[in-house]
Formats: structure tokens, C-alpha cells, sequence
């Protein structure tokens, strides 16, 4: 059964009966707000088309709670970690569609002991110059499977105002005495790009 978390909640993913647990997906997901605009003819007629708004998720691989290296950065434009153990599903330009819209896949256990958080963060790709922002954006969410199975563990809905931030750090997979955890983070950001969010962890 799966548990649905609240900002700030942190859960067991290793524990409670799921002993054995080593591969898991990370789900994100996100659908684009309808624009309020006018309606009629004349509303089909002088509206501007939207333009598609494109997230990219990406996972941080953090030494000590420090990003050392660029290469721990898992991403659309480097989709497997040099361990193997952290593999990007490729990139989803819309948001469209029910569902998740990015995977991550980690192999805990194949993940070198020196890496004790990885980090899930998702920020628009050129926010800035096509004036976009999560306040653009609904039904965002990230939720951790059991790869075995398919079983969804746990799920955080991320539901606050978000109008005029361009990247949130969804959430985060840690060690803690020898089992692994997950803690809904849901922090937004006006970080314009990736690299700029990567700085925080640095």
C-alpha cells in the first residue's frame, strides 16, 4: 500500500517488509495549468498558442551531502551515472499524458557507499527566456516504485503556489543507518538552470 507523504515527511524505503528492496523507480510527474483566458470566438481567435512548457528531472549524487563532480549530475544530457547504479529514462519535452512524465532508476545496492543522498530535482529548461514558471504547472508529484513489482512505496503531491519559480528539489534518497529513506522535500526555487541548482549542493 502506498503512502502519501506531506511536505517534510520522511519514510523508510528499506525497512517495514521490504528487506531485499535494491531497485527502485523514481517517478515524476507533471501536467501543464490550462491558461484562464478569454472565451468564444474571439478568445480561439487573439490567443496566443501556448507554448509547450519542457521540465527536466534530474538526480544530484551527493558525497558527504556535497556535489564534487559534474559526472554525479544524472540528467537528458548524461543518462547513466559512471557507477551504473543511477539511469536516466531520456527526456519528456511536453509534460503530456497521464502518468509519469520522467523515471529515474537506481540500483541502491550498486551504488558506491561514498554516495550517501541523491537528490531529484526538476527545473524548466529555458524559463527564463520563454517566461515560464511552476505556477504554470499542476498535478506535480514524485513517487518511489518497487522495481520488482511495480508497487508505488510512496507518493508526495506537490500542491503550493509555485508562481514565479523556475526549479524545485522534489525530494531525496539517503542512507541512514545502514537502510535507505526518502524525504519529500518539495522547495521551489528561482534557480534559471540546472547548473545553477547544482550550486546549492556544492
Amino acid at each position: 500500500m502506498s503512502i502519501s507523504l506531506q511536505k517534510g515527511q520522511k519514510v523508510s524505503l528499506t525497512k517495514e517488509g521490504r528487506e531485499g528492496l535494491n531497485r527502485v523507480i523514481v517517478g515524476l510527474g507533471w501536467d501543464e495549468a490550462k491558461p484562464a483566458g478569454r472565451g468564444g470566438l474571439l478568445g480561439a481567435l487573439f490567443s496566443a498558442p501556448a507554448q509547450a512548457i519542457d521540465c527536466d528531472a534530474s538526480a544530484l549524487l551527493l558525497k558527504n551531502g556535497k556535489l564534487v563532480d559534474g559526472k554525479d549530475v544524472v540528467y537528458f544530457g548524461n543518462l547513466t551515472h559512471k557507477s551504473g547504479a543511477v539511469k536516466h529514462m531520456g527526456d519528456n519535452l511536453t509534460g503530456a499524458g497521464d502518468g509519469d512524465d520522467e523515471q529515474i532508476v537506481i540500483e541502491l545496492e550498486r551504488l558506491p557507499a561514498e554516495y550517501d543522498r541523491i537528490v531529484f530535482v526538476v527545473n524548466i529548461y529555458q524559463a527564463v527566456q520563454r517566461r515560464q514558471h511552476f505556477g504554470m504547472i499542476q498535478n506535480a508529484f514524485i513517487r518511489i516504485v518497487d522495481a520488482r513489482n511495480g508497487q508505488e512505496l510512496c507518493k508526495f503531491n506537490l500542491s503550493e503556489n509555485y508562481n514565479g519559480m523556475t526549479a524545485m528539489i522534489f525530494g531525496e534518497a539517503y542512507r541512514h543507518n545502514g537502510e535507505w529513506k526518502f524525504n519529500a522535500v518539495g522547495q521551489a526555487t528561482t534557480d534559471p538552470a540546472l547548473t545553477d541548482l547544482c550550486r546549492r549542493f556544492m
